[in-house]
C-alpha cells in the first residue's frame, strides 16, 4: 500500500507539471529564460545523477551473486549493460517513430521544427507514459530511488511542458485548450504507473529489467534532449552557470543517498 501511495501521489504531481505552460503569460521572457536555463542545466545533473548514483548502483548490489556465479561457470552477466543500451535506443526509436523532439526553449525561442499539434500530443502521451512505468518500477525497488526518480522526472518535465505548450499555441489552439490537452495527455503516466502496479512483477524482474531501462532512458534524455541545448549558449559566463546548476542537481541526488 505504502509503494501504491507514494507512487500515485508522485505521478499526480508530475502530471500537474503540465500546468506550468501557464506561467510564461505571469513572467517577462528574460527571466523565464534565465530560469529554463537553470532547469534545464539542473536537470541534468539531476538525471545523470538518479541513474549513476542511485539506479545503477542498485542493479549492481542486487546483482553481485548472480554475476559471480556467472564467472564460475566460465560466463558474465551482460544483461543489465545490454538493456541500457535497449533502453537508449528505444527512447531513440520513439522519437524517430513519432517524428517528435523535445523543446526546451522558450515559447519565442523554438527552432525546431514541430509537426502538428496532434502529433505532439501523441509523443507527450506515450513519453509520459513510460515516465509513469518508470517511475513505478523505482518505487517497487524502495522508496529513496522512486523518489530520486520522481525528481528528476519533474525536472525534465518543466522545461518540455512549457515547450509543448508553446507549440500547441503555435498551432491555433487557444490557451485554455492547450493547458487542458497537455494535461489530459499528462495523464497518462498515472495510467503506466497503475499498470505496473496491478501487474506487480517481481522485484527480480523490477531490478533485472525495469532499473536498466529507466537508466538507459535517463541517459539519453540527458545526453540527446538536454546537453545539445546548453551548448547553443557559449558565454563564458553562461557555461560557468551551466556547470554549477549541473552539479547542483547532482548535488541532491547525492544528498539523497547521504540522507537515505
Amino acid at each position: 500500500m505504502e509503494t501504491w501511495i507514494w507512487t500515485l501521489g508522485s505521478v499526480v504531481i508530475v502530471s500537474l507539471i503540465s500546468l506550468i505552460g501557464a506561467l510564461t503569460f505571469l513572467i517577462k521572457d528574460n527571466f523565464l529564460q534565465k530560469i529554463l536555463t537553470f532547469m534545464v542545466s539542473f536537470a541534468v545533473g539531476a538525471i545523470f545523477g538518479d541513474a549513476f548514483l542511485h539506479i545503477l548502483p542498485e542493479i549492481y548490489a542486487s546483482e553481485i551473486g548472480e554475476t559471480a556465479a556467472a564467472h564460475a561457470h566460465g560466463a558474465g552477466n551482460i544483461m543489465t549493460p545490454t538493456l541500457i543500451i535497449v533502453g537508449i535506443l528505444f527512447f531513440f526509436s520513439l522519437e524517430k517513430f513519432l517524428r517528435w523532439r523535445h523543446c526546451h526553449h522558450l515559447p519565442d525561442n523554438c527552432d525546431h521544427k514541430h509537426p502538428v499539434a496532434v502529433m505532439n500530443l501523441i509523443g507527450d502521451g506515450a513519453h509520459n507514459f513510460l515516465d509513469g512505468i518508470l517511475i513505478a518500477g523505482s518505487y517497487m525497488v524502495s522508496i529513496q530511488i522512486g523518489i530520486a526518480t520522481t525528481i528528476a522526472v519533474i525536472l525534465h518535465e518543466i522545461p518540455q511542458e512549457i515547450g509543448d505548450f508553446a507549440t500547441l499555441l503555435h498551432a491555433g489552439y487557444k490557451a485554455k485548450k492547450a493547458l487542458f490537452f497537455n494535461l489530459l495527455v499528462a495523464l497518462t503516466s498515472v495510467l503506466g504507473a497503475f499498470i505496473v502496479l496491478a501487474l506487480n512483477p517481481s522485484l527480480e524482474i523490477t531490478k533485472g529489467i525495469l532499473l536498466p531501462l529507466t537508466a538507459g532512458g535517463f541517459i539519453y534524455i540527458a545526453g540527446s534532449d538536454l546537453i545539445p541545448i546548453l551548448h547553443e549558449k557559449n558565454k563564458p559566463i553562461t557555461a560557468l552557470f551551466q556547470v554549477i546548476s549541473i552539479a547542483l542537481g547532482t548535488g541532491i541526488m547525492i544528498l539523497l543517498m547521504i540522507i537515505e
